[in-house]
């Protein structure tokens, strides 16, 4: 096969990708390249899928993890737990035989009104609170679409600092990781996810993360930057980092070609292995509108040249003919889908819908089959660390001493009297919310309730009352209108004796439109019984204190989920003696024993159709709603006539264990991938 010389490729020229190429007619048509570089750029995506790249021999691992999200400084959901306390455990095991990970994530600052991050003084204060003291190691430049579509050179600092055994990286820049909203801001995005007062959104940002990263390992390679240890490894935390194996593996490839690279360096950034961490299929960073601009910021003036050699490994489905692109639509998730030495999905079960599941795997299901059939599609169970959610003395004297008056207990699975306790805490605590204004907004200033009613003449026979919650993000995924359908049925059993209700607290931050419904469901409870609304608390918002003392509280906690990759709430909710009353899908088939320490429903359907459990029941069941309802019933039961039973579930699902560092657990996992490649 004929090859062109380097003069040639650097007497050609590149052009950037036509404004709204995508919104019209076009196709893409793969011949059979001329040059080796480009052909290597073709056969990328079948190499990578099909594991026909050897895993690389590191004696020691230094990984960066690269995430939009922690838990120690902006926390959104589970995806900023795991990029916080994976690499914490990590380094806590590893760290002697020269292993280890650095957390790489924007230096976030402004006010969205609920978070709030700031640096004075080379301290850094985190949205969760937390400060650290941060050094600036260095600064470069990224090239970048700014608005108008002109091409700009964007200035990013680095700054370093260490909290809680894990190194942090943090770069700065003033236009994409500012969160001050715009006033055009959608109610439902809040933290990291804003729409800025410069109109970045949350794609145009993360993209800007993974050409940052890709720059300063550039940087790296090249000399230019001395005071920061090259990775051997990437970790990407989703679809925020998505874009960083067509960086490391395409434009590094694309800038030989151009004469802009040297081979060597180019090798050396292209071998790193990326290793991609998908949370939720349903999240992935689309911009229709914006494909060309993101695609010319990422790939600079070779964008149309690796968009026409970005051919992807041979499947089923049309739409994902192309690494870069899902149809014609700019999709952050799909470059590492494709790219990324290795898939690691958050549950073994998740791992099984996705690849199996179009209505779970969405468009990458027949990419991730074809991974999994070929060893490069793994299923980790998330852990938790359960010193930090099991009942304990220091958490428990914060809520006391927060809260004012109230008497919350320490208790463990051999002390659950005190749970008992604190169920009568609660509703004390719920009661005062009701009747104390004042009060109310002084300790919950940021939550929004609808119409809470004192229940304080509950406390007579509160024992006798299940007192259930929900206090998920207020998103589809989890499942409220399953759970508000539930609640409305119920209360045909509970005409005779409308006192008895059960105790329910829903609730969180999320979609507006969602609250709505919460406080639907408390008006139509209303008109049927108000004993029935009285019993019915619903809010808009998150409290951590005042989550935590309603799961100290709780005999139940509802997760009638849609789909659940892994899922943390249920863990939470397990180490408290609450047991989850959950849908079988995801993690929570993982995690959840049914009968044992929570209930799940016997079958499970999506778009449908029957995904799990025996046949016979899905079709006396025939969907969601009815077989939760069941499942919920059957909890409620077992509280009424077989109390031992369930306090021997509560002392189960309190001694189960998923912290990331237990023998066998979640680090040791990652630690044997890091190393060979496989589990």
């Amino acid at each position: 096969m004929p090859v062109l010389n380097i003069s040639s490729r650097q007497n050609k020229k590149f052009a950037f990708l036509p404004t709204n190429f995508n919104k019209k007619k076009f196709s893409l048509n793969y011949g059979v390249p001329r040059d080796s570089v480009l052909l290597q750029m073709q056969n990328m995506g079948r190499k990578q899928c099909l594991n026909a790249k050897c895993w690389p021999e590191n004696k020691q691992i230094h990984a960066w993890m690269i995430t939009a999200e922690t838990a120690t400084f902006m926390k959104c959901g589970g995806l900023g737990m795991v990029a916080s306390e994976l690499p914490e455990n990590y380094n806590m095991l590893f760290s002697a035989q020269q292993n280890d990970i650095t957390i790489i994530t924007p230096m976030y600052l402004g006010n969205t009104g609920r978070k709030k991050c700031l640096l004075e003084n080379n301290v850094y204060t985190g949205a969760e609170g937390k400060q650290v003291t941060v050094k600036k190691l260095c600064a470069f430049k990224v090239p970048f679409m700014g608005s108008r579509n002109r091409f700009c050179h964007f200035r990013v600092e680095v700054f370093s600092g260490s909290l809680n055994g894990a190194n942090y990286l943090f770069l700065q820049n003033d236009r994409f990781f500012n969160i001050n909203p715009s006033a055009e801001n959608p109610s439902g995005q809040g933290g990291c996810y804003v729409l800025n007062s410069l109109h970045v959104d949350e794609v145009e940002r993360f993209a800007f993360l993974s050409k940052a990263v890709y720059c300063l390992l550039e940087n790296i390679a090249l000399k230019q930057i001395n005071n920061i240890r090259r990775p051997n490894m990437l970790i990407a935390n989703d679809w925020h980092s998505g874009a960083i194996s067509g960086l490391t593996k395409y434009l590094t490839l694309a800038k030989v070609y151009a004469g802009r690279l040297d081979t060597d360096i180019a090798d050396s950034i292209k071998q790193i292995p990326v290793i991609h961490i998908a949370h939720h299929m349903g999240y992935q960073g689309w911009d229709y509108n914006n494909t060309s601009k993101i695609l010319n910021s990422l790939y600079e003036d070779l964008a149309t040249l690796v968009l026409k050699h970005a051919k992807a490994v041979k499947n089923s489905n049309p739409r994902t003919s192309n690494t870069l692109i899902v149809g014609d639509t700019y999709n952050q998730a799909s470059c590492n889908m494709h790219l990324a030495d290795r898939i690691v999905t958050v549950s073994k079960n998740y791992m099984e819908e996705v690849s199996r599941e179009k209505s779970f795997g969405f468009d990458f299901r027949d990419i991730l089959k074809i991974r999994k059939n070929c060893r490069t599609f793994f299923g980790i169970v998330n852990g938790y660390e359960k010193r930090l959610i099991s009942p304990n003395a220091k958490k428990i004297e914060v809520i006391n001493n927060y809260f004012g008056d109230t008497n919350f207990k320490v208790y463990n699975e051999h002390s659950l009297q005190n749970k008992l306790q604190n169920k009568r805490e609660c509703i004390k605590l719920l009661s005062r919310l009701a009747t104390d204004e004042a009060y109310r907004k002084k300790v919950i200033p940021l939550i929004d309730t609808y119409h809470f009613d004192n229940i304080s003449s509950t406390l007579t026979n509160a024992d006798d009352i299940p007192f259930i919650c929900m206090t998920s993000r207020l998103v589809e995924q989890k499942g409220y209108d399953i759970a508000l359908n539930a609640i409305l049925r119920l209360s045909d059993k509970y005409k005779n004796s409308p006192e008895n209700f059960p105790i329910f607290v829903l609730g969180g931050a999320g979609n507006k439109d969602l609250f709505n419904d919460l406080m639907a469901l408390k008006d139509n409870a209303k008109q049927i019984d108000r004993n029935f609304a009285k019993h019915i608390f619903v809010f808009h918002g998150y409290n951590d204190n005042f989550a935590y003392c309603v799961q100290l509280a709780a005999d139940f906690y509802l997760m009638p989920s849609y789909f659940e990759p892994c899922g943390l709430t249920q863990m939470e909710a397990m180490a408290k003696g609450s047991l989850p009353v959950a849908t079988s899908t995801g993690g929570l088939v993982d995690t959840i024993e049914d009968g044992v320490n929570g209930f799940r429903t016997e079958v499970f359907f999506a778009d449908g159709n029957r995904v799990y459990g025996p046949n016979l029941q899905a079709q006396h069941l025939k969907n969601n709603i009815n077989a939760y309802f069941e499942t919920l019933e059957k909890a409620i039961r077992n509280f009424y006539t077989a109390p031992k039973t369930l306090r021997q579930m509560q002392r189960a699902a309190m001694e189960k264990d998923f912290s990331w560092s237990i023998p066998d657990g979640s680090v040791y996992k990652y630690d044997k991938l890091f190393h060979t490649g496989g589990l």
